[in-house]
């Protein structure tokens, strides 16, 4: 087995599927059953959330809202998102638990590393959400950060498509799939994997991301078998 203590991470937009709703039913259920796929194979599971399929707090200005609030509102759009995760997954019979980076007694408990990797010893999948806790810090940074400290040996990076390519696949024609990718090479020519603190903070501590599609159903369990379409970023 490639990987046995793994986090991944997706976006908001990903709970919408290709519907103009905030919840997509079907690619909810599909993503319920590829984590217990994953845990079927005695996988531990950290999951980081997003929120844009609520508010973005990068959008701040289409909003009219100051930056600080915006990400603040973001922040909390990650805790909706990680609530219905955890009741879908539980209609799935998984168990789950949410940490917030940010306090909220009575809903959530707040982020704690020892508690965090208690709980995914005994067999919980940790849904992870409020981002850092900071305004101006994406959830690509919160998932390193995570990682680092749940000592995960791989970020998987779930998208709409299975890979990084040379030119965006979905407005170009004649593309070119990278299997494996070094950092430096995302790094200098600033290809928009993930945000660049997020990038160097991964390429420091030598953890690889795995870009896959997180829309093909099984995809992430093969991904962490070593069978499924992806791009590998690694300092290799």
């Amino acid at each position: 087995m490639l990987y046995r203590n793994a986090l991944l991470k997706i976006s908001g937009e990903i709970l919408s599927g290709d519907s103009s709703k905030t919840f997509d039913a079907d690619i909810i259920n599909q993503l319920t059953h590829d984590i217990k796929a994953v845990l079927e194979e005695k996988i531990k599971l950290s999951i980081v959330i997003g929120g844009g399929n609520i508010i973005r707090g990068i959008n701040y200005s289409e909003y009219n809202l100051n930056k600080n609030d915006a990400d603040n509102m973001g922040m909390l759009s990650t805790v909706i998102n990680g609530i219905y995760l955890k009741n879908a997954l539980k209609n799935v019979n998984v168990k789950s638990k949410i940490f917030s980076a940010i306090s909220i007694p009575g809903i959530v408990d707040k982020f704690n590393h020892e508690s965090a990797i208690n709980e995914i010893n005994t067999g919980s999948t940790l849904i992870l959400v409020g981002g850092t806790g900071n305004p101006y810090f994406t959830t690509d940074t919160t998932s390193v950060l995570r990682a680092l400290e749940l000592g995960c040996d791989v970020i998987l990076k779930g998208t709409k498509v299975d890979g990084v390519y040379d030119k965006d696949p979905e407005y170009n024609d004649n593309i070119k799939k990278f299997t494996k990718l070094h950092y430096n090479y995302i790094i200098e020519n600033k290809l928009n994997i993930m945000d660049m603190s997020s990038i160097t903070l991964a390429q420091d501590s030598g953890l690889p991301i795995i870009v896959f599609s997180i829309k093909k159903k099984n995809q992430l369990k093969n991904v962490l078998l070593g069978s499924g379409d992806c791009t590998i970023i690694s300092n290799k």
